[in-house]
C-alpha cells in the first residue's frame, strides 16, 4: 500500500480494493497496513471492518497462529461496544468462533484442554446470546475426528440437529458427513453423500475443491476413473499455489502417483514449491507433506530416485534426498499431534495413505501424457535399427556400407553409424585391403553421412562445411567422382542458409505490410541464391568426367531439388516448367541406367512441383502412379514417402476419406524404415486434418498430440508448441475445457516459456487460448485478469495491430461481463486505436454491440448512456466496413447494430426507440427466404419487436399482427422450428389481453 487513506470512505473504498486480490501474502501485508491505519481515526466501527478483513487473510493465508490473536481484539471490542456492532458485524463475529477453533487444532503446541476450552467458551456464547447451538456441535465433532476418540458420538451429536444460521454452509458440512462416512470404510456412502457438491450444486470458498481432492481415491475404488479424471483437473486448478489448500495439492499428488501419473505428479510438485514455505498451518503442512511423500516413494520405488525434485527452499533436492527430508518432517509433525491429543490417530493415518498400492497401473488425466523415462535427462540417440544383422568385420560392414549407399537404401544409415562407433573407439585398425580402400575414403563416407543427417535436420551451415570437409578428403583419396557430388551437395546446403536478420516470425497489420514486402524481397533474393547454385551444380556437373551413374543420378537430383527449391522461394509459376524439366532429365536417365531408387525419386519431385503449382489433379495421377509403381516394383522404402504426398494431395483435393486412408498406411509403412526419415509429426497433423473434414475430432485431437509429441522428442520445440496450441484450440472447441487448460498449464510451466525463450507471440497464443478456456469454464475472475494482462504486453506490437485490437476487445468484454465499465471503456478505446491502423471490423463490431447490451442489461436506464456510446463506435465501424467493403463472415454489421440498438433500448426503457430500431433491422434484413440463417435473425427481431410493441408499450392487437403474420410466413417456408418462439409469443399476448 503506498499511501495509506486519509479518510474512512479512503480506507473502507481500500479493503473492499483489497478483498478482490486472491490470498496470500500480498493481500495479507495490505490487510495488516489497513488496520493499523483504522487504529489512528478512533473509530470502532472502521477498526472492526480492518480486523474481520485482517482475520480473513489470515485464515485464508494459511497463518493460523495469527487468526485466534486477531479475533481477540474483536472480542474485546464486542465485549467493550456491543452496540456497535450491527446484525451484519454480529453474525460476522459468531461465525468467526469456528474460524478460531479450527485454527486451534492445527496448532500442535495448543494443549488439548486449551481446544476444549475454547469449545466451552464458544457454547456459552452462543447460549448467551440465544443462537443455536448446532454450529458448536459441529466443531465438536470435528475435534473428535481430530484426535481419533468418540467420533461416532459427536458426529449424532451434530449431523440430527437441524441446520441454522450459523451453521457452516451446506458445501462444507456435507463434506464432513461424507469423511465421516469415508473413514468408516463406505465408499459408496461417502460419494453418495458427495454427489451434490461433486456435481457443482454446492459450493463456497473452499468447496468444491476441497470435498473432490477426498473423493478422488474412493471414485477409482468403485471403478468410476473417468469421473475422477475430470474432478482432478476442474478440482486441481482450484487448491494449486493456494497456501490454505496445500492438504487439497498434497491429495492431488497422491492421486497422481496412484494412477500411473508420477511425472505429472513431480510436475505438479514444481508448480507448488511455493507451499514448502508458505504453508504456516502444522496441520496442513502435515497433509500437504504426506501427500508429497506418497509420491516421491512410488518415484523412488520405480527407479527415479536421482531425478530432480522441488522442494523446500535453499537448496537442490533430489526425489530420494526430498523424500528423506519429507519422512522425517511428516513423522515429526505426526508425533506432535499425536502427543497433544493422546492418540496415535494422525500417525495411523499417514501409515495409511503411505501403505496405499497403485490403483490403477495408468490412467490418462491429461492431453500430454508423460512417464517418468520422459522427464528424465534424454540418452543420446539410438542408433537407426536395420532391417538385417549388421556383418562383424569392419571390411564387410564397410562394403555393405556403401553398397546400401549406392542404392539409397535407408538401411546405410545404420551401418555408417555403427562404424562411427568403431572408429571412434580406441584401437580402431583399419582393414588393409584393396576392395575397401585408404581410411581417408572412410572418413569421407563418415563426414558426408554426418553432413546429410545435418541437412535433413535444416542445419543446412553445419552439412555445407562438412560436404566441403568430405569432399576434400575424397580429393586425397583419388575419387574425384565422389569429391563433385559432396562439393554440389555443399553448395546446395550453402544455398538453403538463411540469413540471421531473415530468420524470424512474420505478423500481421500494418506493421505485417512492411514485414511483408520484405519477406517478398527475401523470397526473391532467396530464389536468386538458388538460381545461382543451379548454376554452378550444373558446371560441375558438365565439368566431371567418368562419373559412376549413382553419382551421375544424384548430381541430377540436386538439380531438381534447387530448381524445386527456387519455385518453392518464388511461388512464380514460371519456375515451374523448369523443375518439370529437370526431373524428366532424371527420370530418363534413371531409367536407362535401371536405378529404381532415383526413378521413383524422379516422380515423386514431379508430383510435388505439380501440387506446389496448383495443379492437384495432375499431380495426384502421378502420385498414384508413383503408389502403384512402388508397391509392384519397389523400392519398398520409398512407399510410405510417396503415399504421405498422395494423403496430402487428397485432402487438398477434398477426398477427407482417402486422404486418412492414404496418411494411416503411410505412417503404417514407415515404422518398418524408421531411418527413411519421413515426416511423422507433419503426417500427424495432416491426419488431424483429414480426421476434423471427416467429423472425428477426438481422433484429431489423437493426432495432433502425436505430432507434438514426435516434434518434442526430435527437439523441434517450435513446431511442438504450435501442434500443442491447435491441439488445446481443438479441445476447447470441443468442450473438453479441463483438459485444454491442464494442457496449457503444463506447457506454460516449461523452462524456455518462464525463460522467455521460446517465441513470445506463440506464447501469448497459448495464454490467450487458456484465458478464453477459463472464461468458458465460468472462471471470469481469472479469465479476466489473463485477458487484462495480455492486452498490456501486446500494446506493444507495433508489428501487428491487429492482434492487439482483438485482444483488448475480447479483454474488454470480459471486464463488461464483470461489471467494470470504465474499464472496459478504456480497453475497448485501445482496441478502436490499434483497429484504426489494422482493421477488425467484425471483431471490433461484435464487441461493441456485446458491450453495449450487457451496461444495459446490468444498468437498465442508469447505463443508456454508456451504452449508446458503445453502439455509436460500433455504427462507426460498420460505416467503415461499408465504405472498405468488407462483407461479415457471420451477421452483416448494418442489421446486427440496428437490432442490438433495438434491444439496448429496450433494455433502458426506451421503448419507441427500441420499436423504431427494430424496424429499421427487419427492413435490412429483408425478407426472410430458404437461407435457415437469415430467417433465424428475422424471426428474432419480429420476436423482440412483438415483445416490445405488445408488452412494454401494450399494443398487443399490432403486435399480434405482426408476430401472426411472421409465422405464416416462416411456415410457408418451411421454418416451423424457427417459427416456435413466435408461436409461444403470440400465445402469451393472447393471455394478456
Amino acid at each position: 500500500m503506498q499511501n495509506p487513506p486519509q479518510t474512512t470512505d479512503e480506507l473502507y473504498a481500500a479493503l473492499g480494493e483489497n478483498d478482490r486480490l486472491p490470498y496470500g501474502r500480498t493481500r495479507t501485508v495490505t490487510a495488516e497496513e489497513l488496520a493499523e491505519a483504522a487504529e489512528l481515526f478512533g473509530e470502532p466501527v472502521p477498526l472492526i471492518h480492518a480486523l474481520l478483513e485482517l482475520q480473513e487473510a489470515y485464515t485464508y493465508g494459511s497463518e493460523p497462529r495469527k487468526s485466534p490473536v486477531v479475533f481477540a481484539r474483536l472480542l474485546n471490542l464486542f465485549d467493550e461496544q456491543p452496540d456497535v456492532f450491527d446484525a451484519r458485524l454480529r453474525h460476522q463475529l459468531f461465525w468467526r468462533f469456528k474460524w478460531v477453533a479450527n485454527a486451534l487444532r492445527s496448532l500442535p503446541e495448543i494443549p488439548l484442554a486449551s481446544l476444549r476450552q475454547w469449545m466451552t467458551e464458544m457454547r456459552d456464547r452462543y447460549e448467551k446470546a440465544g443462537l443455536d447451538l448446532q454450529p458448536y456441535y459441529g466443531q465438536a465433532y470435528q475435534l473428535a475426528a481430530h484426535v481419533g476418540e468418540d467420533m461416532d458420538l459427536a458426529y449424532e451429536l451434530w449431523a440430527g440437529r437441524t441446520r441454522s444460521a450459523l451453521s457452516d454452509c451446506e458445501a462444507c458440512e456435507t463434506c464432513e458427513r461424507a469423511l465421516y462416512h469415508l473413514a468408516a470404510g463406505d465408499d459408496e456412502r461417502a460419494l453418495r453423500v458427495w454427489e451434490p457438491v461433486l456435481q457443482g450444486k454446492e459450493s463456497c470458498q473452499e468447496e468444491p475443491a476441497r470435498s473432490v481432492s477426498y473423493a478422488l481415491l474412493p471414485l477409482l475404488r468403485t471403478g468410476r476413473a473417468d469421473e475422477a479424471r475430470h474432478l482432478h483437473l476442474a478440482g486441481y486448478r482450484g487448491s494449486r499455489r493456494n497456501p490454505s489448500m496445500a492438504g487439497e495439492v498434497g491429495r492431488h499428488l497422491e492421486f497422481c502417483a496412484l494412477t500411473g501419473n508420477e511425472a505429472r505428479g513431480l510436475e505438479l510438485l514444481a508448480e507448488n514449491r511455493n507451499l514448502f514455505d508458505e504453508v504456516d498451518s502444522p496441520l496442513a503442512l502435515l497433509d500437504l507433506l504426506t501427500g508429497v511423500e506418497v509420491l516421491l516413494a512410488r518415484v523412488e520405488a520405480l527407479g527415479h530416485g536421482e531425478l530432480p525434485a522441488a522442494g523446500f527452499p535453499g537448496r537442490s533436492w533430489t526425489v530420494a534426498s526430498l523424500r528423506a527430508e519429507v519422512r522425517d518432517r511428516a513423522d515429526d509433525l505426526a508425533a506432535r499431534f499425536d502427543a497433544r491429543n493422546g492418540t496415535t490417530a494422525h500417525a495411523d493415518r499417514r501409515r495409511a495413505r503411505l501403505d496405499r498400492a497403485p490403483l490403477l497401473e495408468s490412467l490418462e488425466l491429461t492431453l500430454r501424457p508423460r512417464t517418468l523415462d520422459d522427464v528424465a535427462p534424454a540418452p543420446a540417440p539410438a542408433a537407426p535399427r536395420p532391417a538385417e544383422t549388421l556383418p562383424e568385420s569392419p571390411a564387410e560392414l564397410i562394403g555393405r556400407a556403401r553398397e546400401l549407399d549406392e542404392q539409397g537404401h535407408p538401411d546405410a544409415h545404420a551401418c555408417w553409424a555403427r562404424l562411427r562407433e568403431l572408429t571412434a573407439a580406441g584401437g580402431y585398425v583399419h582393414p588393409d585391403d584393396p576392395d575397401v580402400g585408404p581410411l581417408v575414403r572412410l572418413r569421407a563416407d563418415l563426414l558426408e553421412e554426418e553432413a546429410t543427417l545435418a541437412d535433413r535436420k535444416d542445419r543446412h551451415a553445419d552439412a555445407a562445411a562438412l560436404y566441403e570437409e568430405a569432399a576434400g578428403l575424397y580429393e586425397d583419396a583419388g575419387l574425384a567422382g565422389h569429391a563433385v557430388f559432396a562439393r554440389a551437395s555443399a553448395v546446395l546446403a550453402q544455398a538453403q542458409v538463411v540469413p540471421p536478420e531473415a530468420d524470424g516470425e512474420g505478423a500481421d497489420g500494418e506493421g505485417a505490410r512492411l514485414e511483408g514486402a520484405d519477406a517478398e524481397a527475401r523470397a526473391a533474393a532467396q530464389a536468386d541464391v538458388l538460381a545461382r547454385a543451379h548454376g554452378e551444380l550444373v558446371r560441375l556437373h558438365e565439368g566431371a568426367s567418368g562419373l559412376a551413374p549413382f553419382l551421375q543420378a544424384r548430381l541430377l537430383r540436386l538439380r531438381v531439388s534447387a530448381r524445386g527449391l527456387r519455385l518453392q522461394a518464388s511461388g512464380d509459376k514460371e519456375h515451374v516448367a523448369p523443375v518439370l524439366a529437370e526431373a524428366e532429365l532424371l527420370y530418363d536417365f534413371a531409367t536407362r541406367h535401371g536405378l529404381t531408387g532415383q526413378i521413383a525419386a524422379a516422380r515423386l519431385l514431379r508430383a510435388t512441383t505439380h501440387a506446389m503449382s496448383g495443379d492437384l489433379p495432375t499431380a495426384r495421377a502421378e502420385a498414384d502412379g508413383l503408389v502403384e509403381l512402388l508397391r509392384t516394383d519397389g523400392p519398398a522404402w520409398h512407399l510410405p514417402r510417396a503415399l504421405s504426398l498422395l494423403g496430402k494431395i487428397q485432402l487438398g483435393l477434398g477426398d477427407a476419406e482417402a486422404a486418412h486412408a492414404s496418411l494411416s498406411e503411410s505412417m503404417r509403412l514407415a515404422a518398418e524404415w524408421p531411418a527413411e526419415g519421413v515426416d511423422a509429426p507433419n503426417v500427424h497433423g495432416e491426419l488431424a486434418q483429414a480426421c476434423m473434414h471427416l467429423g472425428r475430432p477426438d481422433e484429431a485431437l489423437r493426432h495432433l498430440t502425436r505430432s507434438a509429441e514426435l516434434d518434442l522428442r526430435a527437439g523441434d520445440r517450435f513446431d511442438a508448441f504450435c501442434a500443442w496450441s491447435n491441439a488445446a484450440q481443438l479441445s476447447l472447441d470441443l468442450g473438453r475445457i479441463e483438459d485444454c487448460i491442464a494442457l496449457l498449464d503444463s506447457l506454460l510451466v516449461e523452462p524456455d516459456v518462464v525463460n522467455g525463450e521460446l517465441d513470445d507471440r506463440l506464447v501469448a497464443q497459448l495464454r490467450l487460448t487458456r484465458a478464453r478456456a477459463l472464461h468458458a469454464g465460468e472462471d471470469l475472475k481469472a479469465a479476466t485478469a489473463e485477458f487484462v494482462a495480455l492486452a498490456a504486453e501486446s500494446a506493444g506490437w507495433d508489428d501487428d495491430p491487429g492482434s492487439h485490437a482483438m485482444i483488448a476487445a475480447e479483454t474488454a468484454v470480459l471486464l463488461g461481463e464483470a461489471g467494470e465499465f470504465e474499464q472496459a471503456r478504456e480497453a475497448v478505446d485501445r482496441a478502436l486505436a490499434a483497429h484504426a491502423r489494422d482493421p477488425r471490423f467484425e471483431m471490433l463490431s461484435n464487441a461493441l454491440r456485446e458491450l453495449a447490451r450487457l451496461q444495459a442489461h446490468q444498468q437498465g436506464p442508469d447505463g443508456l448512456a454508456g451504452a449508446r456510446a458503445f453502439l455509436d463506435d460500433a455504427g462507426r465501424v460498420a460505416d467503415a466496413a461499408r465504405a472498405a467493403g468488407y462483407e461479415a463472415h457471420g451477421r452483416p454489421l448494418d442489421s446486427a447494430l440496428a437490432y442490438e440498438h433495438g434491444r439496448v433500448n429496450a433494455y433502458g426503457g426506451a421503448y419507441e426507440e427500441s420499436l423504431a430500431a427494430l424496424e429499421k433491422a427487419l427492413g435490412l434484413i429483408g425478407e426472410p427466404g430458404e437461407d435457415a440463417g437469415r430467417a433465424a435473425e428475422w424471426a428474432e427481431c419480429v420476436r423482440l419487436a412483438g415483445v416490445v410493441e405488445g408488452v412494454y408499450l401494450e399494443r398487443r392487437a399490432a403486435a399480434l399482427g405482426r408476430v401472426g403474420a411472421a409465422v405464416e410466413r416462416l411456415a410457408s417456408l418451411g421454418h416451423g422450428e424457427t417459427a416456435e418462439p413466435l408461436t409461444e409469443l403470440a400465445e402469451r399476448l393472447r393471455d394478456e389481453e
